[in-house]
């Protein structure tokens, strides 16, 4: 039965964001022909923006259904989401800035590109140009579901849901590019902080208040002591640690996030962002305890999602019917705005990396953002095989599977940040090795979990298939790298300099900001020029 009242806020609220995706594009309006600007808002994005972007790129359905869905099914383990995100930030401290200061320095706009000069391997670039869009993929398919659920919870039959989903995705990520889910995002962060702060605070108070809730949580893992624990277990302490472990290693490797990244204005701007971001972590520890406040409303989930609608479910009992479209309306904002960037981002590797590199070298800027525009829409296709024919009993899988993948590309990105020394053919045999190996470890479970025991006599270690899987990744790449260099094998030329990863400050120039340091993308520069003063160089061609 469809809940009119709900539905209508929805519609409003959801109707109103919408359109502001496609008004995005008259904003710091750029020319969208060009891939620069629709795929990256020209690096135009301040301290401020790229805090809601970058947030819009990290908080996702992932926060708002998957972790929450774990948390209520399962208990305490779900909570590794939050030491995950305290790992992840003092990594985007120390490497990204680095990353933004070559691919300013060199015009790269993926990683692909990055690692294409790097270790002057194609095949290399392809291989993880092709794993950061297959990765995205379940990633994307957790946002539509999210947004599926959402629809779902106020009666919307399914199909419709899931056609509302894609079709709204599509069409004003095709018109805005990155404006879009920027602008986007500034509206669904406060949303999101709303409707979680009134929900930490008015559905614990309907309830008991949280000593009530813990001691009604407490009496389930007394009753399913195998399948739910209110605490940690010993057994369960390896798979907590490299479940967190495991995803920050990933989570700056995705292609939307370095493109969020990318889009900044400033090295400085990603260093404040890492200092910035961490308050989302508070979020997210509130919104998973709503899993527990969740159990404590004894929400009986609906067949067809399982618990991955406990908080819809939630929201739409404990609230009043106006309001609760009003939440479903902000978890279905939060899931539309990183969607957008995620098909973003991997319709920039494709174009760059794939298309210009193998079908249309001399193809001009218009084509390539055309091109990009529609590799955007067949990545949500795409997307959609993974929620038909993959299992969605708790969809946080999704996400665990496409950190299992994009993970294996760090020896060369991260790593390659700071040396050329593993040769590209070893890099090569352990990005496929890592991928094999995690992909095989999820394969043998039916895809209904992540989480791979390893047996060693009568003692077992349950570790995230993402771990295991990358130190079977380095420990190729370093022995490969090893035999290759004692016979010689030859190896790709690297055509950075040292200069390239350098913040230098240049004279000339008022204004004190990380991005003077940055030559402009469309120009060429020699080592000796780059260090030559600013007035050596034509004023139309200057360093920025």
């Amino acid at each position: 039965m469809i809940n009119m009242q709900a539905l209508i806020v929805f519609s409003i609220v959801f109707l109103f964001v919408t359109a502001l995706g496609f008004l995005a594009s008259r904003w710091r309006a750029g020319d969208l022909n060009r891939l620069q600007e629709w795929g990256l808002a020209g690096r135009r994005f301040g301290t401020i923006v790229s805090w809601f972007l970058l947030g819009g790129d990290i908080y996702t359905a992932y926060s708002f259904i998957a972790v929450p869905a774990l948390i209520f099914s399962s208990g305490a383990l779900g909570f590794f989401a939050v030491p995950y995100l305290l790992l992840a930030y003092p990594l985007m401290f120390l490497i990204l800035p680095r990353f933004w200061t070559v691919a300013r320095h060199r015009g790269y706009l993926t990683p692909a590109d990055f690692v294409r000069e790097r270790f002057g391997s194609s095949l290399l670039a392809l291989l993880v140009a092709i794993t950061g869009i297959v990765a995205t993929m379940p990633y994307i398919a957790l946002q539509m579901y999210g947004i599926e659920v959402s629809l779902a919870q106020m009666g919307v039959p399914l199909e419709v849901s899931l056609f509302i989903a894609f079709t709204i995705l599509a069409a004003y990520t095709y018109v805005g590019g990155l404006r879009a889910p920027a602008l986007i995002a500034i509206v669904k962060d406060l949303c999101i902080w709303i409707v979680v702060l009134v929900a930490i605070i008015y559905i614990p108070m309907k309830l008991g208040g949280f000593a009530n809730i813990f001691a009604v949580v407490h009496q389930k893992a007394l009753q399913h002591p195998n399948t739910f624990q209110d605490l940690l277990s010993p057994s369960q302490y390896s798979a907590y640690s490299t479940l967190a472990l495991g995803s920050a290693l990933a989570l700056f490797l995705y292609p939307h996030n370095l493109t969020g990244m990318l889009s900044t204005n400033s090295r400085a701007a990603i260093k404040r962002n890492a200092a910035l971001l961490p308050v989302y972590t508070l979020l997210i520890g509130l919104i998973g305890l709503l899993g527990f406040v969740a159990i404590a409303a004894g929400i009986q989930v609906s067949s067809p999602y399982g618990s991955n609608s406990s908080i819809p479910a939630l929201f739409a009992q404990e609230f009043p019917a106006w309001f609760s479209g009003f939440a479903l309306a902000s978890i279905a904002i939060g899931a539309l705005a990183p969607a957008a960037i995620m098909s973003i981002a991997t319709a920039n590797l494709f174009t760059r990396n794939i298309y210009r590199e193998y079908f249309r070298p001399d193809c001009t800027e218009r084509e390539e953002s055309r091109t990009a525009k529609t590799a955007s829409l067949l990545v949500k296709i795409g997307a959609l095989i993974f929620i038909v024919f993959l299992p969605t009993t708790l969809i946080i899988n999704f996400q665990l599977l496409s950190n299992i993948w994009v993970v294996q590309i760090l020896p060369a990105v991260f790593i390659g940040l700071y040396t050329n020394w593993l040769h590209c053919r070893a890099l090569i045999a352990g990005l496929l090795g890592g991928l094999i190996v995690g992909t095989w470890m999820v394969v043998t479970q039916n895809f209904q979990s992540s989480v791979y025991v390893f047996h060693f006599g009568g003692f077992t270690l349950p570790t995230y298939a993402a771990v295991a899987a990358l130190i079977v990744n380095l420990l190729i790449c370093v022995t490969l790298t090893f035999v290759f260099n004692i016979f010689g094998v030859a190896n790709g030329n690297d055509e950075t300099t040292p200069l390239d990863f350098e913040a230098r400050p240049v004279p000339g120039l008022l204004r004190r900001s990380y991005v003077q340091t940055a030559l402009r993308p469309t120009q060429s520069y020699s080592p000796e020029q780059r260090q030559q003063p600013i007035e050596a160089f034509p004023r139309n061609s200057r360093p920025l």
